[in-house]
């Protein structure tokens, strides 16, 4: 990997990361447009961890809040009916599926996973369930001719019920075109949350699942020396920087807007993959992942 693939690639990253666009599939097509190899589920996974510092820095005083009391609910009973300490104990509990599907799944998202096709295919079906959220969202804060608008719930009412059911919607994630953000946003939606609480619990329940994997393909990486560390960690930190900005303009932009641009998108995006794929332009299948 050259150093200008890597700044390339870090700025996708970085740009696709909270986007509910999918990162992992917009690396890979990256790739697969420019010509370059694949950069891999490794090198996705690594320049992840730039981006959840991102997420670290930008929510430090929400994070630093729920770490704190949820330790202190470790000693004393009456802190487990504290708001931030049971955020800390749901962002474990919905961490529990993406873990335990990733590691069952470990060869086949980094395999067979990875095929175009499939990331078209789930570009399409995710975009259209965004819309559909989106639809009911909007819907409930505005009501209609013969309905009053809905109260939709904060992270005050989520419970283990709801927090497994986001982590299952997070799991799907890890398979590229699904997008983690997209996926978890939209299953809040439709539980009924707030756009703005589906999208703060989104990148709160990411933290532990992407830093565990980041840290995991590093293992795996020094353990077997094939990927190219400087450019990785230049990626890394390109991703880190153009992240948080992302982060502070996507906060804004959901409290005030549709989801609509990011469907059409998507939609869009997933039927000139296939056209391509079906005109035998590009390749379902990844080149050798890069070094």
């Amino acid at each position: 990997m050259s150093w200008f693939e890597s700044l390339i690639l870090g700025l996708v990253q970085g740009l696709t990361e909270f986007l509910p666009v999918s990162s992992s599939a917009h690396l890979r097509l990256t790739a697969a447009f420019s010509g370059w190899k694949d950069p891999g589920a490794a090198f996705t996974a690594i320049t992840q961890i730039g981006t959840e510092a991102a997420v670290l820095i930008y929510f430090r005083r929400d994070i630093g809040r729920i770490i704190s009391a949820w330790a202190r609910s470790l000693a004393n009973k009456e802190m487990r009916r504290d708001h931030d300490a049971q955020t800390g104990w749901l962002v474990i509990v919905g961490s529990i599926p993406i873990g335990v599907l990733g590691l069952l799944f470990k060869d086949q998202i980094e395999g067979p996973f990875r095929d175009l096709r499939i990331t078209a295919t789930m570009l399409i079906v995710i975009g259209v369930v965004i819309g559909l959220a989106d639809r009911l969202a909007a819907r409930d804060e505005t009501g209609g001719r013969h309905r009053a608008p809905k109260q939709r719930k904060t992270l005050e009412n989520l419970g283990v019920k709801d927090g497994l059911v986001y982590g299952l919607c997070q799991s799907a994630a890890l398979i590229p075109g699904v997008s983690r953000s997209g996926a978890t946003i939209s299953g809040g939606l439709f539980m009924g949350y707030k756009r703005e609480a589906a999208a703060r619990y989104s990148f709160l329940l990411a933290i532990p699942a992407v830093l565990a994997s980041g840290l995991f393909e590093t293992k795996d990486a020094l353990e077997s020396g094939h990927v190219a560390w400087g450019p990785t960690l230049f990626a890394t930190v390109i991703a880190f920087a153009s992240g948080y900005a992302v982060i502070a303009w996507f906060m804004k932009f959901i409290s005030t807007r549709s989801f609509m641009p990011f469907v059409w998108y998507r939609i869009a995006l997933g039927i000139v993959i296939i056209a391509l794929v079906s005109a035998g332009v590009l390749s379902p299948h990844a080149a050798e992942s890069a070094g």
